[in-house]
């Protein structure tokens, strides 16, 4: 069923004031509000739905307005939830008439929408701030004919991997699992597995490899002994085999790894999509994540760097040959051909469209370099505040979204919230500008009569 959209009524209440009578109208997410265009949303977040009978989920304008509220301010769910429902600003910034003393909505409600919608769809919400930027004044649609484009590691929610941790909470998995089924183990191994995992730590940790190596060694022998006793409890019990088809998988692959050989590796049992990635950081060599690349506007525009396109690249691709499907993304998220993109080093011997292949400007060439392109290389640098900005205030840093698709989701809405943050300080700064010039002209008479 699709969703009841909120419209604005104008409705009274004798026993509660309306938001628009109590509110500072200029307050500068009220203009925000007003910049939006709702409708776009309605009918591209509203597509996902269909005309099948059941409970009619929540007005788009709500939901999409708490997602871009969260990415904006980086809250969790929770927080957000908390916030929403004791700042009024924040109501009638998601279509609220009447102030609300009780939640309409379930803290899950956005995690659920955030899965239905998918990177897709949610693509609508950052076409939309660039949109708004291009309405109110704070970019042009020239702006985004010049792009630069880098690749950054979007870290998990996860613990440092090792072989240790991995093996030990492997069987921990199994054995609770077991009990919850009522599978009798000949040995769960929950106090020597303890000690033998606090033996390894201490040894490495004091560079004494052959004894932390016995104790993995160990390690390693438990949770292949938990393997086999399952297995041949399920040979009894075949109604259990499918809860226990992918504990018992991801356990194998723990268990047969090794340091140092080629293939994909299994870092994180509740993430196994999590990647190993290195990007040659000397405070940081390896970041456990998914690639992400991000696409800014080459100039300044009047509001600020914008983000013209984001996008999670799972499977650790080279960076040139991401340029391929990042490129038609770009312009068709931004809606303009591009003329110019700059890249770093990372991207010599990119496969871009044949069409683009000139105009891809890699640092580091200098032969046949115009004025331009050398004024264009030298902007390429700011790209990384950029990236800074997205990870330590919109929640890219450390994602907790769950599988692939939260990868995605995340990467995107973390866009969304450093655009509209943006437009947030422009209309501040707008609304400081106003001021200032009304206070400049009230005082003018005075003077002059003074004089």
């Amino acid at each position: 069923m699709r969703p009841k959209e909120r419209r604005e009524s104008g409705q009274t209440d004798l026993l509660r004031s309306r938001l628009d009578q109590i509110l500072n109208m200029d307050h500068a997410l009220v203009q925000l509000a007003k910049a939006i265009d709702w409708r776009f949303l309605e009918e591209r977040l509203g597509a996902v739905y269909d005309d099948d009978p059941g409970r009619p989920p929540l007005p788009t304008r709500l939901m999409a307005g708490r997602a871009i509220l969260k990415s904006m301010h980086n809250l969790s769910d929770e927080a957000l939830c908390e916030r929403w429902l004791e700042n009024p600003y924040y109501q009638q910034f998601c279509g609220e008439e009447f102030f609300q003393h009780r939640l309409p909505f379930d803290r899950t409600s956005l995690t659920r929408w955030r899965l239905r919608m998918g990177e897709e769809r949610l693509m609508a919400l950052l076409q939309e701030s660039l949109a708004a930027a291009t309405r109110l004044g704070a970019a042009k649609p020239a702006d985004f004919r010049a792009v630069i484009v880098d690749t950054t590691v979007q870290e998990k929610a996860i613990t440092f991997p090792t072989d240790a941790k991995l093996m030990h909470r492997a069987r921990e998995r199994l054995v609770k699992l077991a009990r919850k089924h009522g599978i009798g183990l000949r040995q769960s191994y929950a106090r020597v597995g303890k000690f033998a995992l606090i033996k390894h730590q201490r040894y490495a940790h004091a560079k004494q490899f052959k004894r932390a190596n016995r104790a993995l060694k160990r390690l390693r022998t438990m949770l292949g002994a938990v393997i086999r006793d399952i297995t041949r409890k399920l040979a009894g019990r075949p109604e259990l085999s499918q809860p226990f088809a992918l504990p018992l998988s991801l356990a194998r692959r723990v268990r047969d790894q090794r340091q140092r050989e080629r293939g994909k590796k299994l870092y994180s049992l509740h993430a196994p999509e999590v990647e190993c990635i290195g990007k040659g950081k000397a405070h940081k060599p390896y970041e456990f994540g998914v690639k992400v690349s991000v696409a800014t506007t080459l100039q300044r525009s009047r509001g600020g760097q914008f983000v013209a396109h984001v996008k999670a690249l799972p499977g650790n691709p080279y960076d040139g040959h991401t340029l391929a499907t990042v490129i038609p993304a770009i312009e068709t998220a931004v809606g303009v051909t591009l003329g110019k993109i700059v890249t770093d080093a990372g991207y010599r011997g990119h496969n871009a469209p044949k069409d683009k292949m000139f105009k891809v400007h890699v640092a580091g060439y200098r032969r046949g370099l115009t004025k331009t392109i050398k004024r264009a290389l030298r902007r390429r640098a700011a790209v990384e505040p950029v990236i800074g900005h997205l990870k330590n205030d919109h929640r890219m840093g450390r994602n907790f979204l769950a599988f692939a698709e939260g990868d995605a989701n995340n990467a995107v809405l973390a866009a969304v919230g450093y655009n509209f943050s943006l437009l947030l300080n422009w209309l501040r700064l707008l609304c400081a500008f106003f001021l200032a010039l009304f206070a400049a002209a009230a005082t003018l008479p005075l003077q002059s009569r003074s004089a």
